[in-house]
């Protein structure tokens, strides 16, 4: 039973990872939005600054519990 309810959370952990991976901005976002001539005001900037910072935390904590779901899931499976 226990096996069963982390299974489901270690799936629902890997698909929010990949999702929470494949939405964050590149790290050179700023450079070719430089060449292509984007435009941002200041506070278009802050914001997706702050975006981008929480994606990246809730993306940190996303990863930490994923890897302690696979880790513990040995020992309740045997």
């Amino acid at each position: 039973m226990l096996a069963t309810i982390l299974g489901i959370v270690l799936l629902v952990l890997a698909v929010a990872l990949v999702v929470l991976v494949l939405v964050q901005h590149g790290k050179d976002k700023n450079l070719s939005g430089a060449i292509a001539g984007g435009a941002d005001t200041f506070f278009g900037k802050s914001k997706g600054a702050n975006n981008d910072k929480l994606l990246s935390t809730v993306t940190t904590v996303v990863s930490v519990v994923f890897t302690l779901v696979v880790l513990v899931m040995p020992f309740i499976i045997k």
